[in-house]
């Protein structure tokens, strides 16, 4: 028998079991990950692999606590307005292709070092998409660099992604002490970064489509559709279509008429307005904006969920589908859209084309663009939700962030970065000062850091620690790390890559804090064995888990810009598997350089 098999008792059988259908569930179910994971640690708890002191633990560990608290940070920026001072100063207006890229790239890339880089890409995609619109270019070849800048940047610092602060967390409860400084992964990410940036710049013209994004599918006259209804005391009813203002629309024409089962096209001009109608037109946002302003008709999509018309200051905004939305997988009307948002989907573009038919029979998928017709809060209500990425209203009515204290926001992160870089203070101890600090300032208020935390992110990362700890308790890990070094033998290197290629495997069908909590116990374990230094086996596990390139699922800013730039699947792997070879190849190579087995 392998000494491997050997190692694993009964828990560890069931540990591992356990973590076969979560992977199963993640990656062949809608269910949300956050309860996949509870419920699997829920599972190996009331089995009694672990006990409930170490089965929790995870919920405070530093990792987890830090995230939590640079949440309420980033809050602080994105309330005051600093967020957008910086991109406005910092990534100016560019006038050409190669400036462009270049005022992309790396800025996007500096400000991911410290700052989330969700809200970084959500700033910067309408600035590309308009500037690209300006200039007649496809937005698609400027999106996906910028997710990947953005990840890129948060491999330079401790406190760039999020898995950093978990391993780091991870590190310090296994072998104590205060644990890494800011910049002590620095050797090892910049060198990647770079060299990604360089590819990035080099070759994202060659290997990216040229492709309309979803902008380009809602604005197009042939490829966009609005479905309206006539109700009521119509004071268009049996009036000639030629005589009410549903004809001449600017931007736009109606294509067909829906009368019972009948389906009028082309439409006669004499034809009277009867109640009931379905009229179905094509054309631009300007065709939406006057169709909605005629009396007597209203949204179809107002009748198809049973609720009254909506009031007319409502605004129109692209709403990008995050896969922790829960009608993922549900049509509109089976997800009652309008009673649960309170909000109208009017189009719906997905890979930078609309879809075609009734929009009440699609099931929605995660990076869908939406065009919803909403009441005013519903962009900072949703924008705290997590149900949808990039929230931008398209009208210039929005209230615009109070930006009077965006230079203390700035100051308190300034402050931050160079007290966990200088080790005046720990990561954690920085990161809750900073917090505190937006709070008593008033940069953010309490009701809103509450909201702007991601709670779904947090008890992911709890739950798996927890898991994490359960194949360490149970044995599973260690046995996992003998099956390793029998494939490996005695060379620490090839160990090495073998736990990088894993932990990117991972990232990219689990979340990629789950990845390295997972991944953490069978490289220690695997280091110990060997009994080599176990720091490159760690700074390699915070480069993996954050090396995102090869899905849109894989990595949140992937998402954001896969339906905003129209990609497809294949666009993906096409750029990102070089660039996922690249920063290995650097990671696994320099890692023993700098630390040393």
């Amino acid at each position: 028998m392998d000494p491997a098999f050997a190692l694993l008792t009964l828990p560890a059988w069931q540990t591992l079991a356990v973590l076969a259908v979560l992977f199963g569930m993640l990656v062949f179910t809608s269910v949300p990950a956050d309860m996949v994971f509870v419920g699997a640690l829920g599972t190996l708890l009331l089995l009694g692999v672990m006990d409930a002191e170490i089965a929790l633990a995870g919920f405070g560990s530093q990792g987890l606590v830090t995230v939590g608290a640079l949440y309420v940070v980033v809050a602080g920026l994105q309330e005051t307005g600093g967020l957008n001072v910086i991109s406005r100063h910092v990534l100016g207006a560019p006038d050409r292709v190669k400036l462009a890229r270049i005022k992309t790239l790396i800025p996007v890339s500096g400000l991911s070092a410290f700052l989330n880089n969700t809200p970084v890409v959500a700033l910067m995609i309408p600035v590309l998409t308009e500037w690209c619109r300006r200039h007649k270019l496809a937005a698609s070849r400027f999106l996906i660099p910028l997710s990947y800048a953005s990840i890129l940047g948060g491999m330079c610092t401790l406190v760039g992604t999020s898995t950093n602060l978990v391993v780091n967390g991870l590190f310090v409860s296994r072998y104590g002490g205060r644990g890494l400084s800011m910049f002590d992964i620095t050797l090892l990410g910049l060198p990647c970064a770079v060299l990604g940036l360089v590819y990035l710049f080099l070759f994202s013209d060659r290997l990216l489509p040229h492709r309309d994004g979803a902008r380009e599918a809602f604005t197009d006259p042939k490829e966009f559709t609005l479905e309206l209804v006539v109700r009521g005391k119509s004071p268009l009813l049996e009036t000639p279509i030629r005589e009410t203002e549903l004809v001449n629309v600017p931007g736009g024409y109606l294509v067909e008429l829906v009368r019972g089962e009948t389906v009028i096209a082309p439409v006669p001009i004499d034809e009277p307005v009867r109640d009931g109608d379905r009229l179905l037109y094509a054309g631009n946002l300007e065709t939406i904006r006057s169709l909605l302003q005629v009396k007597g008709i209203h949204l179809a999509s107002d009748f198809e969920f049973d609720s009254a018309p909506m009031p007319q200051d409502r605004r129109l905004v692209e709403a990008v589908v995050s896969h922790t939305c829960p009608l993922v997988g549900k049509t509109l009307r089976e997800g009652k859209f309008r009673q649960q948002y309170n909000a109208v989907v009017i189009a719906m573009a997905r890979n930078g084309e609309r879809l075609r038919g009734s929009l009440r029979d699609v099931a929605l998928k995660a990076g869908d663009v939406l065009l919803v017709e909403s009441h005013a809060g519903f962009v900072p209500r949703q924008r705290d939700s997590g149900d949808f990425y990039l929230l931008h209203t398209l009208q210039e009515d929005v209230a615009k962030p109070n930006v009077a204290k965006a230079t203390m926001s700035f100051a308190i992160l300034t402050a931050m970065v160079v007290a966990a870089g200088m080790g005046w203070l720990s990561m954690l101890k920085a990161a809750l000062l900073a917090a505190g600090l937006m709070l008593a300032t008033g940069c953010c208020t309490a009701a809103v850091a509450r909201r702007r935390i991601e709670w779904n992110v947090l008890m992911v990362i709890g739950a798996a620690l927890g898991l994490g700890a359960a194949l360490e308790v149970s044995g599973a890990a260690k046995a996992l790390a003998t099956l390793l070094l029998g494939l490996t033998g005695d060379s620490p290197m090839l160990a090495l890559a073998l736990i990088y290629v894993g932990t990117v495997m991972f990232t990219e069908v689990i979340t990629n804090n789950a990845a390295v909590a997972l991944m953490f116990p069978i490289a220690m374990n695997t280091a110990e064995d060997l009994g080599v230094n176990p720091l490159p086996f760690l700074f390699c596990l915070m480069i993996a888990g954050s090396a995102s390139f090869l899905t849109p699922i894989g990595y949140q800013t992937n998402l954001m810009v896969y339906g905003a730039g129209g990609y497809k699947f294949t666009d993906y792997v096409r750029i990102g598997l070089p660039l996922t070879l690249i920063v290995g190849a650097t990671a696994i190579g320099l890692a023993p350089v700098i630390w040393g087995f």
